[in-house]
């Protein structure tokens, strides 16, 4: 029970003054000490000579409270109750102590002037507030659809009596007679003269108020608001729907467990269910769940359950589970001989779409590799990856092309500085071929073996004309190819002799063109003589001529 309204109230409200048809009222506090005014202030208090309350006591009867006389003490008159209860304060307004319901009556406060009487009667109200709000006979449960009393709520004590309030979830709830019906009643204590109100609620609920909080307030005229604590219910229906859940880790695979989970949509919650596995029913009792352990691709399919008192009432759901599995055959290490066909299975079993990726020596291919005619490059580590979700398969396979070494070419060419003569092997096979020379050379160079190839380069300085060996040899087989190594002597006389036979060439073909320019010249002025043209018509062409026979004779000269 918590207070609503603002603000704290005083233990004691002095005075509420009002006008009501020209009487004043004075509101009081139920046992709180009340201060009823006396308003004297239409005559001067120096003419004051008496001053007297009395009361109304009901069939036109008043009684006497206390008398004061000027320059006197008060004097109590009154000689029943009210005698140990009044008191006259300086202003002269009755102090009334310990109020109660019957206290509400007409008090009338009397002044004797030296001239005149007055009276001024006021009217006392008194008031009380509830203590609290009370709940009791609160239901254990609702059922759906069904009118249940769901509690009684009940402000003791008060006055004037007040109204109770039902809400649902802090919104007033209306009698309508159709799911809300409020009974309530207000008794009065015959001691006190205090009212006590009571409402009992009856309800019929739904599935919405299965989280709904209820609970009761009051208002009193003192603007007081108390509301009780809430009320919440467990509400009771059958089951209309069922679900099954597959607990699984996803993706789920084969070696895992499963468990299956029947929920239904009932309060209580059913506690007995079938599964139906693949054919095969499977009742369970005091739980919701059944679990396949370490299951395995041949438990994919449809799965249900049901409730053993209600077969007709069935969810299903389907299981698929996982699986890659990937063949690579042959794999491992593979040692084949060059020229051979190398024929690979590749097969892929799975329960989706899967993508395949292939890398060599963790390069990535284009697509799988195919050999049909090998060769040393196609040695290396070859993988293939298998994706599928989030699964994910590895084969592979290292791959070996072994072959008698064969010289693919032998040749020669003069160093830099043309004082050497370098010759360069290439072969290829595999094992790594040595590579051996039938004469000893100086600053031996050999290249990496990469793809079943090595190039081995020698650098000589023959004196004499050479045959030179170059020989490759592995476990399988061995090969030899010469070349011919001129000496530099040699050498300088096709040398010589390659000059001589270029200036001769170039002095016969000068002559040819000094032939050929004097019949030129001759025919030219033979026809200027016929023609009557002047013998310089032509001196262009002779000019040109003549550069040409000086260049060819430059040359000879060379």
């Amino acid at each position: 029970m918590h207070l609503l309204s603002a603000g704290s109230v005083v233990l004691f409200v002095a005075t509420i003054l009002r006008q009501v048809s020209g009487l004043e009222t004075v509101v009081g506090l139920y046992g709180q000490t009340l201060e009823i005014p006396c308003n004297k202030e239409a005559m001067n208090a120096e003419d004051v000579v008496i001053t007297k309350w009395k009361y109304d006591k009901g069939d036109g009867l008043s009684g006497d409270l206390l008398v004061k006389k000027k320059n006197k003490d008060v004097s109590i008159s009154a000689t029943d109750e009210y005698k140990s209860r009044i008191s006259l304060a300086t202003n002269s307004s009755l102090i009334l102590s310990a109020p109660k319901l019957s206290d509400q009556r007409t008090f009338t406060c009397m002044v004797v002037g030296s001239s005149d009487i007055s009276e001024y009667p006021v009217n006392v109200v008194i008031y009380k507030a509830p203590a609290g709000v009370e709940v009791s006979d609160k239901a254990q449960e609702l059922e759906i659809g069904k009118f249940t009393k769901l509690a009684t709520c009940v402000a003791k004590d008060t006055n004037p009596a007040v109204n109770i309030t039902w809400m649902r979830n802090n919104k007033p709830l209306v009698d309508s007679g159709k799911g809300v019906s409020i009974r309530a009643s207000v008794q009065v204590d015959p001691v006190s003269g205090l009212s006590s109100t009571s409402s009992t609620l009856e309800y019929s609920a739904t599935k919405d108020d299965t989280d709904a909080q209820f609970s009761c307030s009051v208002q009193h005229n003192l603007g007081i608001q108390l509301e009780s604590s809430a009320l919440t219910f467990t509400v009771t229906y059958s089951t209309e729907n069922i679900v099954l859940q597959v607990l699984a880790p996803e993706p789920l695979v084969e070696g895992e467990n499963v468990t299956l989970k029947c929920v239904a949509d009932g309060n209580p919650a059913p506690t007995s269910f079938n599964f139906h596995l693949k054919g095969e029913v499977v009742p369970v009792k005091n739980t919701d769940r059944y679990t396949l352990t370490a299951v395995s691709r041949d438990i994919t399919g449809e799965y249900r359950c049901s409730l053993i008192d209600n077969p007709a009432m069935m969810a299903s759901k389907n299981i698929t589970v996982n699986y890659l599995d990937i063949n690579l055959n042959p794999s491992g290490k593979i040692i084949k001989t060059a020229g051979e066909a190398l024929e690979l299975s590749f097969q892929i079993d799975s329960s989706g779409e899967s993508k395949v990726s292939w890398t060599k020596d963790n390069v990535k291919m284009d697509k799988e590799p195919t050999f049909n005619k090998l060769q040393y490059s196609d040695s290396g580590h070859y993988e293939s990856e298998v994706k599928m979700g989030a699964l994910t398969e590895k084969a592979s396979f290292d791959l070996i092309v072994e072959g008698a070494p064969v010289i693919k070419q032998l040749s020669k060419q003069r160093s830099e500085d043309g004082q050497h003569k370098v010759l360069i092997c290439e072969a290829e096979g595999s094992p790594k071929p040595s590579v051996s020379w039938s004469i000893n050379g100086t600053s031996l160079d050999e290249s990496p073996f990469i793809n079943g190839k090595v190039t081995h380069k020698i650098t000589i300085v023959p004196t004499v004309n050479l045959t030179v060996s170059c020989t490759v040899s592995n476990e399988f087989g061995v090969d030899t190819r010469d070349i011919i190594v001129s000496s530099h002597q040699s050498e300088d006389v096709d040398q010589t002799k390659l000059v001589v036979g270029v200036v001769v060439g170039l002095l016969i073909a000068a002559m040819v063109i000094g032939l050929a320019y004097g019949i030129y010249q001759k025919k030219s002025k033979q026809g200027s003589w016929k023609t009557g043209e002047k013998e310089n018509g032509s001196s262009e062409e002779e000019r040109k001529l003549e550069e040409k026979v000086e260049e060819n004779s430059q040359k000879a000269e060379v």
